[in-house]
């Protein structure tokens, strides 16, 4: 039987074997992760494109981009597709979520399952191909859906013509966000997993005090799963300035019609690997974390009164 080691000596034992434990992946973060960080930091400033070695530019590679019209617009679209699509798959996933929290529903559990399956493939090249098929403006599936709607007399076909989609410079856009629905299953568990742990005490008190079912929603469910809410609007923000495959795929890897689906990655992408401007693109993507660490920065300031957290202190339910 092995005596009982001091305290300090098992501090010091759990401390080595932490570290033995954590050691591979200490060891890939440096290899893998943190040398292309700290390799790419110094190349933003330089200006490199595999063929000779790098030349220092100061910060001309990030005045350059103010002054690229093709950066500027990559940006608008990447923050026109944030404001559309992180708001929507919010209420989309949290809408879903309150339909399969109901209880005594049939096959609750297949419905559950059925909706987070196309989550598993969200994203992917498969989805892509999937949705440019589904949003062809000659033969697509939801062009044709749109076209049976019928007159008032329920008998005379309207003949509605839908719109070009991803041949529409107003279009693409909104096809993006349609395309990112398809996966909105994942965060549609997170909040399924949020009403489930929602007290019922709260909503029997609710009950009890009078308030309908709008009114247990907005005081009682909303207040309780808001950390929720909060997470997957960063991680949904952080997601939608990193769009990259379906727009690539969509677009051939140009970005068009007219750059309308030049998101920030791909224009990243295409200086980085098409044109081998390696110092612009590694600005480019310096750029890129600036501006999602202030706007998830601004989240957390913002969520502070909104946000309630039971494990806070009493009037400090905030970050």
């Amino acid at each position: 039987m092995v005596g009982i080691l001091p305290k300090g000596k098992i501090a010091r034992r759990e401390a080595i074997w932490f570290w033995i434990f954590i050691l591979p992946w200490v060891i890939g973060f440096i290899l893998f992760r943190g040398g292309p960080i700290i390799a790419s930091l110094f190349l933003s400033f330089t200006n490199y494109n595999v063929a000779s070695p790098p030349e220092w530019a100061a910060l001309d590679n990030f005045t350059r981009l103010f002054n690229d019209r093709i950066f500027i617009k990559s940006l608008q679209v990447s923050v026109y597709y944030t404001f559309l699509s992180v708001p929507l798959g919010i209420v989309a996933s949290l809408s879903l979520a309150v339909l399969l929290n109901q209880k005594g529903v049939p096959f609750l559990g297949v419905f559950r399952t059925l909706y987070y399956i196309p989550a598993l493939v969200a994203g992917s090249v498969a989805v892509a191909f999937l949705f440019q098929w589904v949003l062809n403006p000659s033969f697509g599936i939801l062009n044709y859906l749109i076209g049976l709607f019928v007159g008032p007399s329920g008998v005379i076909p309207l003949g509605i013509k839908g719109p070009k989609w991803f041949f529409d410079p107003n279009w693409v856009v909104p096809s993006f966000v349609l395309l990112s629905l398809w996966g909105f299953g994942g965060s549609m568990l997170l909040y399924l997993a949020g009403l489930q742990g929602v007290p019922t005490t709260l909503y029997e008190a609710a009950t009890i005090d009078g308030a309908n079912a709008w009114q247990r929603f907005r005081n009682v469910t909303l207040p309780m799963i808001s950390p929720v809410i909060l997470f997957t609007f960063i991680t949904g923000m952080i997601g939608s300035f990193q769009v990259f495959t379906p727009a690539y795929i969509v677009s051939n890897g140009e970005g068009g019609p007219a750059y309308a689906s030049m998101f920030y990655v791909l224009y990243l992408y295409l200086n980085a690997f098409r044109r081998y401007r390696f110092g612009y693109a590694s600005a480019q993507a310096w750029l890129l974390f600036i501006v999602i660490l202030v706007l998830t920065i601004l989240a957390f300031r913002a969520s502070r009164r909104a946000v309630y957290y039971e494990s806070a202190g009493e009037g400090d339910n905030a970050i």
